[in-house]
């Protein structure tokens, strides 16, 4: 009974309510003087999006700067300690090296390959079918991808049959070959993580660098052929640097994903075997040690983290804007 009245709040009670609010603000509005209704009316349809935006983020943010400077039960202040923790604990400075591999190897390469499959694509009549393939993976949840990918890293003693697929193939094809304990054996393990990551991601650098390759105009690639360049030159001197702000969004994108990396090691490996990143860190704090001061200081650092490379996108979107 409880669930069907919260559903029918949800179905009707907002809906209404928005309808209710629009009605007597526009009766208020036209009991005013015009100039000054003019002046009002923005900030009357504004107004509720920026308490939501408050309450829903400002407020949190503030909330939570608050509790990273308190102890595990916020009932007394530490100041920077929690901060120190971060910073010197050897779980964290694991955790901090494994986002870093996790921002070199799975950007690189997923930028790289997303780059290189949509000017592949491009130049085939399998197009369609090839990005869809790429982007498949981008239709499964990141708890499912990783249930798949666990299954296939299976592991089992050489004298067994491989259960799992990479070592089952492995072994098939590679002589003499030992199978690997993939999410296990360091630091192997981490790059393993990392695929399951590339193959995700990649279909959406696709699909975003493909639609500018094809922004491009094609009398432009004509004229350069004509005037004698090859296709690698094409590609060095026109089509990368017309590419080049999409490219820039794409990085910043996947920066910002992979800065907040969680499922895949959770659902993989929990952070053990030194796999450890910091959204998981930040999640173990809260829910395992109950530690609510570490835990807000781990998000603050990751929120720190993410805030310069949202800046400089909003910048590059900027100058995009007053160059057009």
């Amino acid at each position: 009974m409880e669930r069907l009245f919260t559903a029918l709040v949800v179905v009707i009670g907002v809906p209404a309510a928005t309808v209710l609010y629009v009605y007597l603000v526009e009766q208020l509005l036209t009991r005013l003087p015009d100039r000054l209704a003019t002046r009002l009316r923005p900030w009357f349809w504004v107004g509720p999006a920026l308490v939501l935006l408050f309450f829903y983020l400002v407020y949190p943010v503030i909330n939570t700067l608050v509790l990273s400077l308190m102890n595990a039960d916020s009932s007394s202040f530490v100041g920077l300690d929690n901060y120190i923790y971060s910073f010197t604990n050897s779980i964290m400075l694991s955790a901090f090296r494994n986002n870093l591999l996790w921002l070199v190897f799975c950007t690189t390469f997923t930028v790289g390959f997303g780059l290189l499959i949509a000017i592949m694509a491009d130049r085939v009549q399998y197009e369609t079918i090839v990005k869809a393939l790429v982007f498949l993976p981008m239709a499964i949840s990141y708890v499912a991808a990783s249930v798949i990918w666990k299954l296939m890293y299976e592991y089992q003693p050489p004298v067994r049959p491989q259960t799992g697929t990479v070592n089952a193939i492995l072994t098939a094809l590679v002589p003499n070959f030992e199978p690997v304990a993939w999410l296990i054996n360091q630091p192997i393990n981490n790059f393993a993580l990392i695929a399951i990551g590339i193959w995700m991601w990649t279909g959406f650098c696709v699909v975003i660098l493909s639609a500018a390759l094809k922004g491009i105009p094609e009398e432009l690639l004509e004229a350069a052929r004509i005037d004698g360049a090859n296709e690698f030159q094409i590609l060095r001197h026109i089509t990368l640097p017309l590419m080049s702000s999409t490219i820039a969004v794409v990085t910043t994108t996947m920066v910002i994903n992979v800065l907040k990396v969680f499922d895949i090691v959770y659902t993989m490996t929990n952070g053990n075997f030194n796999t450890e990143v910091i959204a998981n860190r930040m999640y173990k704090e809260m829910f395992n040690v109950r530690h609510f001061g570490r835990a807000s200081s781990i998000a603050v650092i990751l929120l720190l983290a993410i805030i310069p490379i949202m800046i400089l996108n909003i910048r590059r979107f900027r100058e995009q804007e007053a160059q057009r």
